[in-house]
């Protein structure tokens, strides 16, 4: 499982001059208990949430500094894999551990440099294990997000659990303070789901928020992945 993931942007965007953090998540991956695949990309994307929404990531909090660093350049992320003993040693740097509705677990720590990670979390391997579905996802909770998925690309877990982080965070900028507000209050319930053909292609032309990678890992640079649609904050494809 891996991903290096960067929303792309213009050729000489001045963000490309400033420099490059990374915000780095973990996923718990048991050799004996794998969280499902929609669990765990859904619990990325509101890892990402939840760290954006912090008090200590706001104002003049501890973490404040780094995240805005991080926005001010490309907006990377990589997530890794650890178990047992790693995943112990994970959980014990400063950062915020997300618990999904099937059991996933993403912890997601404050921005570092790209040469800057703590050595917990640079020992952690970025391959490996895949994730599957062992059943159809069920259907959107009613009133939330949804993050779909562009039905033509085949990203592996890691990869796509970057791309829902990017999908989520896009969201949270696009909404008013008031609605995000209210989704933060009520947990950032989301789902995640891989779109018709048809409906893809109505989506990424509707000015929804689109997600769009740089294309250092896995897609080609500037490939559509996500596209975030809030219908109850009126924002609908």
């Amino acid at each position: 499982m891996s991903s290096n993931d960067t929303v792309t942007g213009e050729a000489g965007d001045p963000r490309d001059e400033k420099p490059q953090y990374v915000l780095p998540l973990v996923v718990r991956i048991e050799r004996d208990a794998p969280p499902a695949r929609t669990d765990a990309l859904e619990t990325s994307a509101r890892a990402v949430l939840e760290i954006l929404a912090d008090d200590r990531s706001l104002g003049e909090g501890e973490w404040a500094r780094a995240i805005e660093d991080w926005q001010d350049a490309r907006i990377r992320k990589v997530v890794r894999r650890a178990r047992g003993a790693e995943w112990r040693k994970a959980e014990a740097l400063p950062g915020i551990t997300v618990k999904g509705a099937g059991g996933a677990e993403v912890r997601v720590y404050p921005p570092v440099p790209l040469d800057g990670w703590p050595k917990e979390l640079a020992k952690l391997q970025v391959s490996g294990t895949d994730l599957d579905d062992p059943a159809a996802p069920g259907p959107v909770p009613e009133g939330a997000p949804v993050l779909w998925l562009n039905p033509e690309l085949d990203m592996s877990a890691g990869k796509t659990m970057a791309q829902t982080g990017h999908g989520a965070q896009l969201l949270w900028w696009a909404l008013p303070d008031a609605a995000r507000e209210t989704w933060r209050a009520a947990g950032f319930p989301l789902a995640v789901r891989t779109a018709a053909p048809e409906r893809w292609a109505r989506l990424t032309t509707s000015g929804l928020p689109v997600v769009r990678d740089a294309g250092f890992t896995e897609i080609a640079p500037g490939s559509c992945t996500v596209v975030s649609e809030y219908g109850a904050a009126g924002l609908v494809g």
